[in-house]
């Protein structure tokens, strides 16, 4: 009989942006997980344990982390859109080349990516690009990189 895998090595065994939808990992540890670009829409991370989590060139959207400990993870190249990250710790993660963006939905305030409370101390911003994200830009650190924001729409 086969122990059936925790989400943690599911999610390490999946291909190369394989689609992962609708699933719940709410307060699960998924610390130091490994992905291969991987596509989740409409999951929650909420209150999950994400610390050293390697999550780069990961798409997001529609997905929940509010309250998460994403502390050190490194989310590279990732996008996240139309995401909630409202109270997530963010300290020292890696975003260099992050996009944080909304979804147009045709309903306004279900389509932004909120990062309202989220903690950046030591977080790297370096090429993010950020468009109409609730919250933005996080408030500043002794630490903080330079990011850019898409140029104005004309």
């Amino acid at each position: 009989m086969t122990t059936p895998l925790s989400a943690r090595q599911r999610l390490s065994e999946l291909h190369r942006y394989a689609a992962v939808s609708g699933e719940d990992f709410t307060h699960q540890n998924l610390a130091a997980t490994h992905t291969n670009q991987l596509r989740f829409v409409r999951c929650s991370f909420a209150g999950t344990d994400l610390r050293h989590a390697t999550l780069e060139g990961c798409w997001f959207k529609f997905c929940d982390f509010t309250g998460a400990d994403l502390r050190g993870a490194s989310l590279r190249g990732a996008v996240l859109a139309g995401c909630n990250l409202r109270d997530a710790d963010l300290r020292d993660t890696d975003l260099t080349g992050a996009r944080l963006s909304s979804v147009n939905t045709g309903i306004p305030r279900l389509g932004p990516t909120d990062i309202t409370g989220a903690r950046f101390e030591g977080t790297t911003l370096r090429n993010v690009q950020a468009d109409a994200v609730v919250g933005w830009p996080p408030p500043p650190t002794r630490s903080e990189h330079a990011y850019s924001e898409p140029p104005p729409r004309t």
